[in-house]
């Protein structure tokens, strides 16, 4: 799936679909935020990416192909969906290209319920997208997180 917008385009693959590269960018790209940005020593790659209903969505620069920002969503084992990963380049940020990445999730995941862990620093974000806090933070690899849930509709 493509969808064409001005300035980056969103993209979405399953898994098995990935060409090696763009795997390979993704994950940089996270471990680039999410380790190296913010000081988190954690296991990142936690085996959720290879599942097989895992879509992972990003979006590309126009001219160099590059990754500016990207997001999962995973089919949970009980039903429903979770969004996660959710990160953008530094020199990216502020162009709406996350909003954007949750939008084409979210419609993806249609009337379905989905949840997500949000950086509490970041729930203001995630309640745009109609998620609501649903239970206490908690403290994940040395960073506040709260429980979130978007109700099926």
């Amino acid at each position: 799936m493509t969808v064409h917008t001005p300035g980056a385009t969103v993209r979405r693959s399953w898994v098995p679909d990935l060409d090696l590269a763009t795997f390979y960018a993704l994950l940089a790209l996270r471990a680039q935020v999410f380790v190296v940005e913010q000081q988190c020593a954690y296991q990142e790659l936690d085996g959720r990416d290879l599942e097989q209903g895992t879509r992972h969505y990003w979006l590309a620069d126009p001219d160099t192909a590059e990754v500016l920002a990207t997001l999962r969503l995973l089919e949970e084992p009980g039903g429903g969906y979770r969004i996660g990963r959710v990160c953008t380049r530094a020199d990216a940020r502020g162009r709406g290209f996350g909003h954007r990445l949750m939008e084409a999730a979210l419609a993806e995941a249609g009337s379905g319920r989905c949840v997500l862990d949000a950086q509490e620093a970041q729930v203001g974000f995630y309640a745009r997208h109609g998620f609501a806090v649903a239970g206490e933070t908690f403290v994940e690899d040395g960073i506040p997180h709260v429980p979130m849930v978007r109700a099926g509709r």
